[in-house]
Formats: C-alpha cells, sequence, structure tokens
C-alpha cells in the first residue's frame, strides 16, 4: 500500500498564474453503490465537509430521506444541510467513511474541512511548490 501521495496545486485563473492556486484533490465518492469522480477542495479553514447539492443527487441521495440538518456558516449560512455519509477513496489509500453536510447550494464547491476529513488523513502542503502531500491517518 502506498503511505503518501504528492499532488499539484491547481490553477484557477491563468492570468494570475501561481496566485491562483489552490489544493484540489481528487476523489471518488461513493453512496448506495452510485460513484462519482471529482475534485475537493482541501480547506484547512472548515469545520466540516461540504457536499453540493446535484453531486449529492448523482450519488442516489434522496434529499427528503435525510434528516439530520447541519447549520453552516459564511457564504453558506443562508443555505439548509443535512448529513450525509459516504464512501470515499483517494489514491490507492483504503476507502474511509466520510460525513458531508449536503447543502441545498448548486455553487458550492465540494469542501474537504476538519470534520471529518482531516481526521482521516494528514496533509502538508508545500506551497512555495505548489504542492501537496496526503497520507491516510495511521491506525493506532
Amino acid at each position: 500500500m502506498v503511505d503518501k501521495v504528492k499532488f499539484a496545486f491547481t490553477e484557477i485563473d491563468p492570468s494570475l498564474g501561481a496566485l491562483s492556486t489552490l489544493p484540489y484533490l481528487p476523489i471518488v465518492l461513493t453512496y448506495q453503490n452510485q460513484s462519482v469522480s471529482t475534485i475537493g477542495l482541501l480547506d484547512t479553514g472548515s469545520s466540516v465537509n461540504v457536499l453540493p447539492y446535484e453531486m449529492g443527487l448523482r450519488l442516489g441521495a434522496v434529499w427528503e430521506r435525510q434528516r439530520l440538518s447541519v447549520p453552516l456558516g459564511g457564504n453558506l449560512a443562508r443555505f439548509e444541510a443535512r448529513a450525509l455519509v459516504v464512501t470515499a477513496n483517494v489514491e490507492r489509500f483504503p476507502p474511509v467513511e466520510l460525513a458531508f453536510a449536503w447543502t441545498q447550494d448548486s455553487n458550492a464547491p465540494l469542501i474537504l474541512g476538519h470534520m471529518n476529513f482531516f481526521l482521516a488523513f494528514d496533509v502538508c502542503f508545500y506551497r512555495s511548490e505548489l504542492l501537496f502531500e496526503v497520507s491516510p491517518k495511521r491506525s493506532q
């Protein structure tokens, strides 16, 4: 098994170059046998993982069946969000369960935050090199 993998930051605006690079991680999300390959923004300032509304639908989730409400702050505070737990695969690491605040905001990015992405993975940022490194949490 691979113990850590390096990824390049993603350039968002070519006219700004390195000033617009962000740490987006390729990830596969699975819920009830439906999978979506996507990228998630690693956000050390986010308390929770955030799943955009359409992505939840693509995974086969039904909004009305998710009963647990999750309050969000900042730009997402005006939108209702509900808890949704999915299986996540990063590279060749063992799959992990990630809990998301599934927001009704269609424009929200997929955000990987402290609860619980950063509990399942260690991440080292090498901003000057435009790289970041991900490794699964070691079993204790």
